[in-house]
């Protein structure tokens, strides 16, 4: 064991809302020291680089959170519970937001959004080969789509904030040039 591993002791829900809860949780290094530490629990989520030929798809939606009222996105959503798996909440999300469905799928990354306090975990897809799928999310969502040109790749990781957003991008344009 080196002095960065720890050993989770145990801890207790403080705070569960409809998406996100808040735990307290003690930990004990190697030396013996113990902490404590405020966690913020959710289910995971899922986001997907869509694109053809010509056009990166793209969301605007308000983004209350952040006092953002126009934020551009890569379509994403949460898993409806934790354990679900990410490719099918994926298919789920690009019908419900852009109204497509994509033959091939690609997994890109899995990364943590905010380690210091937040478990939440998100799955980047690439998706193309796309037709029409629509699906209801039963949701009154503010969505408009934004077709934005293949070619602009570094104008939209410029137009955007969103972490999951600028992951995605950056990994698309990476596979553009490889590809």
């Amino acid at each position: 064991m080196n002095e960065r591993d720890f050993v989770l002791l145990g801890g207790e829900q403080i705070w569960q809302g409809r998406i996100v809860g808040v735990r307290t949780e003690r930990f004990r290094y190697p030396d013996g020291e113990e902490v404590e530490r405020e966690i913020v629990t959710h289910p995971g989520a899922v986001g997907i680089v869509v694109h053809d030929e010509e056009h990166v798809f793209l969301i605007r939606q308000p983004r209350e959170a952040v006092l953002e009222p126009d934020m551009l996105e890569i379509p994403a959503g949460r898993l409806d519970k934790p354990g679900e798996d990410a490719l099918p909440a994926a298919k789920r999300e690009l019908a419900e937001e852009i109204g497509r469905a994509a033959s091939e799928w690609e997994h890109l990354k899995t990364f943590y959004p905010s380690v210091g306090v937040n478990r939440e975990t998100v799955e980047i897809y690439r998706a193309s080969g796309l037709s029409d799928e629509h699906a209801d999310s039963g949701e009154h969502e503010r969505i408009e789509i934004v077709a934005w040109p293949l070619d602009d790749l570094d104008g939209a990781i410029a137009a955007t904030k969103d972490a999951k957003t600028l992951i995605g991008l950056f990994l698309l344009r990476d596979h553009l040039r490889d590809g």
